[in-house]
């Protein structure tokens, strides 16, 4: 078996768990989506890991779940991702620091300048994770009676793109030159008016900020429904995926490379890393032990909740102890509640049973000890079913440190996870190539 892969890894950091019981769990940090200073710890730990990125997702809005269910849930108060990332930006060199940035509820402009100075701040460690944002409540937020409708968030979201790489190349990379003698701050010649008029958005331009040292930080991209794994195949260099088992990976790595390659792209130029619950044990037995007590935590209120979100659907009058019933099209997540149906029709799971499973995360879920979890990865990477991982810690600080001290070294003694770094951008760890200027020659 060759051992010329190498995997990608990031961390999935909001909420810091997904798990829904991850803050009533025994020696976690309930406060932990919103404690600065174990924040910084957490991200310092995930740099001495080598991982590649922090990852932090991102919710426009009170997550829109019944009040009993909303008042156990750890995910009510959280940072702003871009105030957050810019201090952890400080206090690490190597990590790449992606943010989710919502293509239906913000403008290109914003986008374009808060990733670039967040690219300069962090000296090109920056990523954007394009969202195409589908809670009804987030429209009330913003002056909105309903939602936009699911295809019509991805036209918007193709020319949303369109327009801030077109802003990120306002300057070429030596239009600052900045000449103290002649008195000449930039070359007027090596800036670039967008001028862009479409059926979204009017943006004249230029971008007020240097370009960004990466080019354009990292694209990344978590949809897959068919507009999202086309947005995907034209747009992404890192995809997070939601698939659940390794044959669904294989068919989504797949379809996405072939999509990329008929769109003319490098299939390599895209990382695919479907997200990972992990649960490290001395032995099987005891990292299943601690997924049951983890599980334990969560009330059926919770759950319930998790679940109808999921779907896009209200399930709470149907039997908690018998089957899931036809679930209809809906507005919302195609994906999330895809996953939510194969998983009861795969494992014949009741609607209390699969409440308790879409609270503790109904994905891919890797439990047992250091070498049975790197056997798992492994066999992702080398069978193509991913790239790599974005983990997802069952609570905190003691997952993320299973994590990092034991499956880490297991990774690295095998061959398939660096020792170390081997750029100082998010692009170079990564193997990603800097795009070149559009306006100008490089």
């Amino acid at each position: 078996m060759t051992r010329s892969k190498q995997l990608k890894l990031g961390a999935f950091m909001r909420p810091v768990s997904i798990h829904t019981g991850a803050w009533r769990y025994p020696g976690a940090l309930p406060d932990a989506n919103f404690n600065f200073p174990a924040l910084k710890q957490f991200i310092q730990k995930l740099e001495q890991g080598k991982f590649d990125a922090f990852f932090m997702a991102d919710h426009l809005a009170v997550l829109n779940m019944p009040i009993n269910a909303l008042k156990r849930s750890h995910t009510v108060t959280s940072f702003e991702p871009f105030t957050l990332l810019s201090a952890l930006a400080g206090v690490t060199e190597h990590i790449g620091l992606v943010a989710t940035a919502s293509t239906t509820y913000d403008q290109p402009y914003h986008v374009a300048r808060r990733f670039a100075s967040l690219d300069h701040i962090s000296g090109g460690r920056a990523g954007w994770n394009i969202v195409t944002t589908y809670n009804p409540d987030a429209a009330l937020n913003f002056g909105l009676e309903e939602e936009m409708e699911h295809g019509e968030r991805y036209k918007r979201a193709r020319e949303f793109y369109d327009v801030v790489i077109g802003l990120w190349d306002s300057f070429a990379d030596d239009a600052f030159i900045r000449d103290v003698e002649a008195g000449i701050y930039f070359d007027p010649a090596k800036m670039h008016i967008l001028d862009h008029k479409g059926k979204y958005f009017s943006v004249r331009g230029p971008l007020n900020i240097a370009r960004p040292i990466q080019g354009y930080p990292v694209i990344v991209q978590a949809g897959a429904s068919e507009a999202g794994r086309q947005l995907a195949a034209e747009t992404a260099e890192v995809i997070f995926s939601g698939v659940n088992t390794l044959e669904a990976g294989k068919a989504f790595f797949a379809d996405v490379k072939r999509r990329a390659q008929a769109v003319g792209r490098d299939p390599d130029s895209i990382k695919i890393l479907p997200g990972v619950l992990v649960v490290v044990g001395e032995t099987v037995e005891a990292a299943q032990a601690k997924q049951a007590h983890l599980d334990s935590r969560i009330h059926y209120d919770s759950g319930i909740s998790s679940l109808n979100l999921a779907l896009g659907y209200d399930v709470s009058g149907f039997d908690p102890d018998g089957p899931l019933p036809e679930i209809p099209e809906t507005n919302g997540s195609q994906t999330g509640r895809d996953r939510i149906v194969a998983l009861a029709q795969r494992e014949n799971l009741t609607i209390r049973q699969l409440a308790q499973r879409a609270a503790s995360y109904g994905g891919l879920i890797f439990v047992g000890t250091p070498q049975t979890i790197a056997d798992d990865m492994e066999q992702w990477l080398m069978e193509e079913g991913s790239d790599g991982f974005n983990v997802m810690f069952p609570f905190l600080p003691e997952g993320l440190n299973d994590f990092v001290d034991q499956v880490i070294p297991e990774l690295q003694r095998r061959g398939i996870f660096r020792k170390d770094y081997e750029g100082k951008t998010l692009r170079e760890n990564l193997g990603l190539p800097r795009p070149a200027n559009r306006f100008f020659e490089q």
